[in-house]
């Protein structure tokens, strides 16, 4: 993906525009324009040359964004523009608003030379919104632009609507000195009535205003985006050559070795290799307690040491580091659209020619009914500049923008808006449960011996074939063995079998280890060792068994504690109306065990890796699917989901699999996240209701059509006015996000109807043979009332059914015989 800056841009038409015209470029497969930021994305393989050609064609700028500053926000002077120009033309506007009302309308006193000679006042109008005009050139420079490349946008609309209120005016002032040179100096002061220079100006002025408060609003957006960048390091103590040297950070090489004070910023990412501190690392996760480290930990750039000095070497620079991905990830999203901006998009992209049309058409009309060409143009003027495209296209990125920068602040990233949005939709939450619900450090807890060998040998076989195998539960076992100083055994033929167990001949001998159900089918067990391996799982420890040459030798029981924020994150999700799932690959009883807990209801377990990604498609029969887990072993269940959730405390921030990370290893972001997104989501409703609504209302109000009704008649100067505000009040409102409370432990305020069950039954069925035979059990069931949801699975047997209330079994049962299949009693 690729990104752009484009300039130029005023309104939603021009977005619009722009991603149309890139879009026909042959090679663009996804284009993403965004108001906000005056920024492009592009996927695809056409070349840059093409797609800012097209950009060019459509009327507008466009450069290829790169360099430092990648994905830093563009300092511009728009406000420092806006400033000026409404400074200077706030001068001439007073001028002109003095001899067009307050001696015409109020009857302050002009100088001598004015009195008697309504041609000087005239003249005095035009000059003055000439000079208003040519200030601010820039909307009739841009209209004009629009409307030869065959795009208006809002600048269209107001320099139409000033540039007719002025040509009118001069036609009237030629009018004057017709009556002048007829000797009705009278009837020319009475033209004088007729002039609409001051709307002329005034227009410009008010858009201007508008314009400054959006532009200053549309800054605090990008606040935490600016924040981000601030926390850049400059310079970095780097060792070489055996002297400490004071670098640009550009100069900084992986394998350098650098040193940092107490006190000092960490400049780049790397590992310790000399002394002992603490890090505040709130810059990148939002945990404001600070961290130990010493020799062998990872520290990250921004981050702040605390009482140690530390000499460190650096593993990744520049645009690897953690807080360079975090600025692209916040700024990608930023930049991104949510699917739910569509229908504006589609809406502006015609709004402009409407709003002519519908002024044209209100100017004949009120010509034809009034015969007043004066009066009918006011109405066509008002139409004009009351319309705000801009409205429509700011509603949902501003939200988007706010929300992102209120996650990052959180620790939590979304890397494209879509993410945002479906988040805030999430119906099913499923946690995997190690390293996500568990803290995942497993430790030992029991040794069995269940043959002659001693504990001992016992131990150091297993620590001889799990030394070499990556699994968690090998690791607690080997650090165990390591912590009572047990010999490591020769080991050959080492082979692991995936979420399966580990075979391995060691000194001669055949050791092989895994899980029950995996050593069911291995070797023979008796009743006892399956109490046994029962008894340990109810207890929430998972047995590992260890057979040598065929025969059972012990057990060694593993337990994973655990988090202690896990259970107030399952509530509160709860309190959310979100279902809580576990997945594991453990044993039935020691899932249960973990989740009993916890507070989840909902257990699958004995699930294989390759398994996960099923399950969570047949979840999603129910209702939009998030799942969470560590972003590794869960790859295919974080792609399949609706949105896929990595959680980790921040040193592998770029998960390709999933849509949010989440910086903290506290699963409470969780919740965190979905109510920040049923926030933005709230944000962007309530922006375009009122972009929406505005127009609706504001349009018809301009054209008069409440005029005979209710008498309310509006001046293209109160309609300029309300243009300004429009944006205005659509960013102003997205800021609101910034007070937005995400970490409430209840779900008061954030709360909506589940969409899911209350509870689920899972029967066998007898008969399914393929997916047609699933869709029949499924459609089935669904037609019982009181069931929301039935997932069928032909290869096991099994039907899960989500009832919102008491389903008899009998019912089900009669059901299912009726659809040709045979429901078994359990």
């Amino acid at each position: 993906m690729k990104k752009y800056n484009i300039s130029g841009m005023s309104c939603a038409v021009c977005s619009a525009r722009v991603q149309k015209a890139v879009s026909n470029v042959d090679g663009v497969e996804a284009c993403s324009v965004n108001l906000l930021t005056n920024s492009m994305t592009v996927e695809g393989s056409a070349s840059d040359k093409a797609i800012i050609s097209a950009v060019k064609k459509a009327g507008y700028g466009a450069s290829l964004e790169g360099g430092t500053n990648k994905g830093e926000p563009q300092e511009d002077d728009a406000v420092t523009s806006f400033v000026k120009r409404i400074i200077w033309s706030a001068a001439f506007l007073l001028v002109l608003m003095y001899f067009a009302m307050g001696h015409n309308m109020a009857g302050l006193p002009l100088p001598g030379f004015f009195e008697g000679n309504p041609i000087a006042i005239a003249l005095v109008q035009m000059l003055c919104a000439a000079v208003v005009m040519v200030i601010n050139q820039k909307f009739f420079i841009s209209g004009v632009k629009g409307l030869v490349n065959k795009a208006p946008n809002m600048d269209t609309l107001v320099s139409l609507g000033s540039g007719v209120s002025f040509i009118y005016s001069v036609i009237v002032v030629f009018s004057m000195s017709r009556e002048i040179l007829a000797g009705d100096i009278a009837g020319a002061k009475m033209l004088l009535h007729e002039l609409y220079f001051e709307s002329a100006a005034m227009i410009l002025v008010l858009i201007c205003v508008g314009k400054l408060l959006e532009a200053r609003a549309k800054g605090k957006t990008t606040s935490a985006l600016k924040g981000l960048m601030s926390l850049k390091v400059t310079t970095a103590n780097v060792i070489r050559d055996g002297e400490e040297k004071t670098l640009p950070i550009e100069e900084v090489k992986p394998g350098d070795i650098f040193t940092v004070r107490p006190g000092e910023s960490i400049p780049v990412d790397g590992i310790i290799v000399k002394g002992n501190t603490t890090v505040n690392e709130s810059a990148l996760t939002g945990e404001s307690i600070p961290v130990d480290k010493t020799e062998g930990d990872n520290v990250f750039g921004a981050t702040v040491n605390g009482m140690g000095y530390i000499e460190c070497q650096a593993q990744r620079v520049g645009e690897d580091t953690a807080l360079a991905k975090i600025i692209k990830m916040v700024s990608d999203a930023a930049s991104s659209k949510a699917p739910i901006a569509r229908l504006a998009d589609k809406v502006s992209g015609i709004f402009v020619p409407i709003v002519i049309s519908i002024a044209v058409i209100t100017t004949v009309v009120w010509l034809i009914v009034q015969g007043e060409i004066g009066y009918a143009l006011e109405r066509g003027i008002s139409v004009l500049v009351i319309s705000c495209p801009c409205a429509l296209g700011l509603a949902t990125p501003v939200a988007i923008m706010v929300g992102n920068g209120v996650g990052a602040k959180n620790g939590i990233l979304f890397k494209n808006a879509t993410a945002l949005e479906l988040i805030g939709k999430v119906d099913i939450a499923v946690f995997d449960k190690t390293g996500t619900i568990t803290k995942g450090e497993p430790q030992v807890t029991d040794v069995i011996t269940l043959s002659d060998l001693d504990e001992d040998v016992v131990i150091s076989m297993a620590y001889s074939v799990e030394y070499y195998s990556e699994h968690p539960l090998a690791r607690a076992i080997v650090n165990y063995a390591q912590s009572k100083n047990t010999r490591l055994l020769l080991t050959e033929s080492f082979e692991a079998l995936a979420g399966s167990g580990v075979r391995a001949v060691v000194e001669g001998k055949n050791v092989i280890c895994g899980s029950v159900k995996f050593m069911q089918t291995a070797i023979i067990m008796n009743e006892n060792d399956l109490q046994a391996c029962e008894d340990l799982s109810k207890q929430g420890k998972t047995p590992i068994l260890f057979a040598v040459d065929g025969k059972l030798c012990g057990i060694i029981a593993v337990a994973d504690d655990v988090k202690p924020e896990a259970r107030e994150a399952v509530e509160r999700l709860n309190a959310m109306g979100i279902d809580v799932v576990m997945l594991t690959g453990d044993s039935k009883s020691t899932a249960e065990a973990i989740a009993k807990k916890v507070g989840i209801n909902e257990v699958y377990s004995g699930v294989m890796p390759d398994e996960k990604a099923k399950t969570v498609s047949k979840l999603k029969a129910r209702g939009r699917v998030a799942m969470i887990g560590d972003g590794i072993n869960d790859a295919p269940a974080l792609t399949v989901a609706d949105v896929g959730i990595a959680i980790g405390a921040g040193t592998d921030i770029a998960i390709d699999a999933a849509e949010v990370v989440l910086m903290k290893s506290s699963v409470t972001s969780v919740a965190s996240a979905v109510s920040l997104g049923r926030a933005v989501l709230t944000n962007i409703k309530q922006n375009l209701f009122w972009a929406f609504f505005y127009n609706l209302v504001g349009i018809p109000l301009a054209a008069g059509v409440f005029i005979s009704l209710l008498g309310w008649r509006m001046s293209p100067m109160l309609g300029a006015l309300a243009m300004s505000l429009s944006s205005f009040c659509v960013v102003t409102n997205a800021l609101r996000l910034n007070f937005a409370d995400i970490t409430k432990k209840h779900g008061k305020g954030i709360a909506r109807k589940s969409k899911c069950v209350s509870d689920s039954i899972t029967v066998k069925v007898d008969g399914m043979m393929c997916e047609h035979c699933e869709a029949r059990v499924k459609n089935a069931l669904l037609a019982i009332k009181g069931v929301s949801g039935a997932v069928a699975d032909h290869k096991s047997g099994e039907v899960i059914i989500n009832c919102t209330k008491p389903i008899s079994q009998s019912e089900i049962f009669k059901v299912i015989k009726k659809a040709g299949y045979k429901a078994l009693r359990p």
